[in-house]
């Protein structure tokens, strides 16, 4: 079974946890000192927030797997449709070991795929899919910023 994944960077954990409680009815399933997920059923979706990107809002979307083979067959997608994957084995992200592979839709929208095999005791701080080169509103040379690991 497959499951979209949400992340949101929010200036406000308690009070966004507050509020997608009342919105999901129902509790996150974790809850760290910057982090929450619920893992719901209707609508079938991983959703997180955290306090740990640079600004609020969509922070990442991605579609969680089962298996690691799933997670091969949807990177190979990817991959055969042309698009620059960057792949990660045995990660610690969001306080969980996952296997991943990141992508940029032609939007610039961060997508990940990933399995998830196993609990951490760290939220992580992977590197990510790379910033997309400058655009003609930014110096080329700039620094990108650091983004959320998840």
């Amino acid at each position: 079974m497959k499951r979209i994944h949400l992340h949101v960077s929010v200036p406000d954990l308690g009070a966004s946890i507050q509020f997608y409680e009342t919105l999901f009815g129902a509790a996150p399933v974790v809850v760290k000192d910057d982090y929450a997920k619920w893992m719901l059923d209707d609508p079938k979706v991983n959703f997180a927030i955290s306090e740990r990107a640079r600004a609020a809002g969509i922070d990442h979307i991605g579609i969680q797997v089962d298996s690691a083979d799933e997670l091969g067959a949807l990177a190979g997608r990817l991959k055969a449709a042309g698009a620059e994957t960057f792949d990660q084995e045995a990660t610690t992200c969001c306080y969980a070991q996952s296997d991943k592979s990141w992508v940029r839709d032609p939007a610039g929208v961060r997508w990940e795929t990933f399995f998830t095999f196993g609990e951490a005791t760290s939220y992580g701080e992977d590197e990510v899919l790379p910033e997309p080169a400058a655009a003609c509103c930014g110096p080329a040379d700039a620094p990108a910023p650091k983004q959320a690991c998840c």
